[in-house]
């Protein structure tokens, strides 16, 4: 264990938050129903209890949110537990042209992304766990949607109330407001250690962190100093394939200032692009890079 590298799972009451609602809604399980509706053959509704006893999966899934900058950490790794979304689908029966699946939560706001994504990925889910408890009231209590491989502007609809099958001409929350229409997550990694602009001591030095391709997985990181070449850091085994993977790489430290940079492959073979972009409409790209002073 490296010390400062970031855990693999994030624990629930440090797990980012990102949210239009200004305060957290508090929803009574008792009272709470999640509907099924749209363009469907049978629209339904599910009490809580009636959610909480269909078959459930498990899986480990990173998420981070579309404002997440190059090296930042609006990212994190859970293990989640629901109700996979193909079953309410299949229980629905999604009608020909209804391309888009439109969450909405109990306070109003929407998110929309391809229907295909839900039938196809057999970790989408409706999420009533994390980490091995009850959705924390912060995360979206009582159920929520986690959709591996989809930035949350476009999927991760919180304190869910309805599930609506539409066309793709309707649009969510965000997409009015700038933000692209589909919000795949770009292959990225950080490095945890050494901290940015931290001083270490000459000699052997961990360089650490983590690495995210949510439904393609990440096979390989390397990193590089200063000008010198790429070198391949050891990976931490992978448990999923939508799940982060830590990395870790021994450096023999030279006094002086250093620049550290990091690149990701994808389970595709796809390195992560170094072209820098922004935030806006689709989410950062580009290497993280730091600084580091070493002491003799």
């Amino acid at each position: 264990t490296v010390p400062g590298l970031t855990p693999l799972f994030i624990p629930n009451a440090e797990f980012y938050r990102i949210d239009t609602a200004l305060r957290v809604p508090t929803v009574d399980p008792a009272g709470w129903q999640l509907e099924v509706r749209g363009m469907v053959d049978q629209p339904f509704t599910l009490s809580y209890d009636e959610l909480l006893a269909m078959p459930q999966i498990e899986a480990d899934v990173t998420l981070t949110c579309v404002s997440n900058e190059v090296g930042g950490d609006l990212v994190g790794n859970a293990r989640w537990q629901g109700v996979p979304l193909r079953a309410l689908l299949e229980r629905a029966g999604v009608q020909q042209g209804a391309t888009q699946l439109l969450s909405r939560s109990v306070d109003g706001f929407t998110a929309g992304f391809p229907t295909i994504t839900a039938l196809d990925l057999e970790e989408a889910m409706v999420a009533v766990g994390m980490n091995g408890e009850p959705l924390p009231a912060e995360h979206g209590f009582p159920a929520r949607l986690v959709v591996p491989g989809l930035y949350g502007y476009v999927s991760a609809t919180k304190w869910l109330a309805t599930i609506e099958l539409t066309d793709w001409d309707v649009d969510g929350y965000w997409i009015p407001r700038g933000w692209a229409k589909e919000g795949p997550i770009k292959t990225a990694s950080r490095i945890d250690v050494p901290r940015p602009g931290g001083t270490v001591t000459a000699g052997r030095q961990p360089i650490a962190g983590v690495a995210w391709a949510p439904t393609r997985g990440i096979e390989g990181v390397e990193v590089r100093i200063d000008d010198g070449p790429w070198r391949q850091a050891e990976l931490a085994e992978r448990l999923d394939v939508d799940c982060w993977r830590q990395w870790y790489l021994t450096w023999d430290a030279t006094p002086g200032r250093h620049r550290i940079a990091a690149r990701a492959t994808d389970g595709a073979g796809e390195l992560q692009t170094d072209a820098r972009t922004p935030v806006a409409p689709d989410g950062a790209s580009g290497y993280p890079v730091i600084e580091v002073d070493v002491r003799s």
